[in-house]
């Protein structure tokens, strides 16, 4: 599951959504981006162009795409986009993606590409995660995706993404953090990082302290919120099916808690808990009692873990109708909300963390973060200026 796959589809021809357009003289000209697509030689980019730098993210579930331009203390959102496509449909079952998965996926990168020719791009990568990573048929649908839409993800290892999540987390760390535990359910695994926090003091009084992060070890579980929904779904809406899960994700973590010995760690102090993924923002919309969804009031917030925990219990009494009806949830969600919960339960009995920090932020955000600091010249991994 682990293992990093280069997908070598041909370089081909940009798809006529994106020929001519700024974007691909800026994918044309950055080979280690990740994106490898012929532009007409003919067409120069924009002279004046502002910096804006591109993100894609094509996952079991979603496909998303953000558009950044560098700002102080990191970047701001020019444009983004979301999509649920449902692209590991099936996968546990047959190994294969499935077409209409594939089709679904392919729509969505078709908008992105759309959205990528608007403006002057100077930099863009691309990654495909577990459903492409698992699929024995998911070099050949990368393959497709190259030839119809211009856009040639590149399958990253689960370390990889561990290492994308903490790039985009950092600026979440505090001065008194030592160790982070980090980690991102997603469609079709959960990622966790085990992180060493390092604090150096500016070079002069006046200036702020900075952090160095290294990651220690990461473990990828291939159970996520699809994977979860299409074997045990049904049954998470009930308490026995619901423990079921708990206790079955409880025994996978801890033989990495074994390993590195965080729970000892958590009792020395210092710790702090890191959820990325949709299921911790909804946990945090309901904590807020957000009458909808907004990214400002939830990204960085510092829950207390008790609260969440409440949430959750909130969220489990709804039933089905219940979280189709909420305004944190949506009937897109509803399948995959009880089985993220779950996840995140195991989570928590393993590691009882008192309190934890909800990140709306991702392998997007890290990607851009990691091109914006290799423009400026910087080598080291992420760090932050507290």
């Amino acid at each position: 599951m682990d293992q990093d796959t280069a997908t070598d589809a041909p370089t081909r021809p940009i798809p006529a959504s994106l020929a001519g357009s700024p974007v691909a003289c800026a994918l044309g000209a950055l080979p280690t981006a990740g994106v490898a697509v012929e532009a007409p030689p003919a067409v120069p980019c924009a002279a004046h162009a502002p910096p804006a730098f591109a993100a894609l993210d094509l996952g079991t579930n979603n496909c998303r795409l953000l558009i950044g331009a560098p700002a102080a203390g990191g970047f701001r959102v020019v444009d983004s986009f979301s999509r649920i496509v449902r692209l590991g449909e099936g996968l546990a079952a047959s190994g294969r993606l499935a077409d209409a998965a594939m089709d679904r996926a392919l729509l969505a990168l078709a908008a992105c590409a759309e959205k990528l020719g608007r403006r002057p791009i100077r930099g863009f990568a691309a990654v495909a995660t577990e459903a492409c990573r698992r699929a024995s048929n998911g070099a050949a649908f990368l393959a497709r995706v190259a030839a119809e839409t211009g856009i040639r993800p590149r399958i990253i290892t689960a370390r990889e993404e561990a290492e994308l999540a903490m790039e985009s987390c950092a600026p979440l760390i505090e001065e008194a953090d030592r160790r982070v535990l980090l980690f991102d359910i997603g469609g079709g695994s959960t990622e966790i990082a085990w992180v060493r926090v390092a604090h150096r003091p500016g070079r002069h009084a006046t200036h702020h302290h900075h952090t160095d992060v290294q990651l220690i070890g990461t473990v990828s579980l291939p159970l996520g919120v699809v994977t979860l929904a299409e074997r045990a779904g049904l049954s998470c809406f009930t308490q026995a099916g619901f423990e079921a899960v708990v206790d079955e994700v409880a025994g996978q973590l801890a033989a990495f808690d074994a390993v590195h010995s965080i729970g000892r760690e958590i009792r020395l102090g210092g710790v702090r808990l890191i959820g990325t993924s949709g299921t911790v923002t909804t946990l945090a919309g309901v904590v807020l009692a957000l009458p909808r969804y907004r990214r400002p009031l939830v990204d960085g917030r510092t829950l207390d873990a008790d609260a969440a925990d409440q949430a959750l219990g909130d969220l489990f009494a709804l039933g089905r109708e219940g979280l189709a009806a909420h305004p944190c949830v949506g009937p897109e969600r509803v399948e995959f909300v009880l089985p993220g919960c779950a996840i995140y339960a195991a989570i928590r009995r393993i590691w009882p963390v008192p309190t934890l920090t909800v990140a709306d932020r991702g392998l997007r955000e890290g990607m851009l973060l990691r091109m914006m600091r290799g423009e400026r010249g910087g080598n080291h991994g992420p760090s932050r200026r507290g």
